[in-house]
């Protein structure tokens, strides 16, 4: 990620392309992180060859960060192309991974770190229910958390009614 101003929103550094693929092998092979892609739909649907790639847009990723509480998943999400943000594709993506975490692996609760100067995220996330619960001058981060009772899960469910579950499959099979 070359870019400094997603760099100053997510609060990450450049990696090397070592760095990058050993950090791919984590989220592949750890139990205790899960990944989105967030691909537009329209490119999707209107693609002529098979490169996802060229839909890619930003991803959403869930960490289970606390041994002792198996509820608890922080959440964070980028929505790396410029002309995709403010379109929804966040809240989509938050919604899809909260739901999944919810019916999939349990969660009950979630958070957000996000950086103080990060006011759409930071917005974003209240829409979702998120309140927040801290604030770090020394990291100069905000903590959001959502409690996700069950007229919280209902709500939840709700907004993501249409969704229809489908295994991944690769591409590169079809095309050999």
């Amino acid at each position: 990620m070359k870019s400094e101003e997603l760099q100053r929103l997510t609060a990450s550094e450049p990696l090397t392309l070592e760095q990058e693929y050993a950090m791919q092998c984590s989220w592949q092979e750890d139990d205790d992180k899960c990944t989105f892609i967030v691909l537009d739909a329209e490119k999707w649907q209107a693609r002529l060859g098979p490169a996802e790639e060229s839909c890619m847009v930003g991803d959403v990723n869930l960490f289970l960060t606390d041994p002792e509480d198996p509820t608890l998943g922080e959440i964070e999400v980028m929505i790396a192309e410029p002309s995709c943000r403010g379109q929804g594709f966040g809240t989509e993506a938050a919604l899809l991974m909260m739901s999944y975490g919810v019916t999939k692996l349990g969660l009950t609760k979630f958070e957000a770190k996000i950086g103080q100067g990060n006011e759409p995220s930071i917005r974003m996330f209240q829409k979702l229910h998120f309140e927040q619960v801290a604030l770090s001058s020394v990291f100069q981060e905000v903590t959001l958390r959502l409690t996700v009772s069950e007229p919280e899960r209902q709500w939840l469910l709700a907004q993501t009614s249409h969704v229809e579950e489908k295994a991944y499959r690769d591409g590169s099979a079809e095309h050999q």
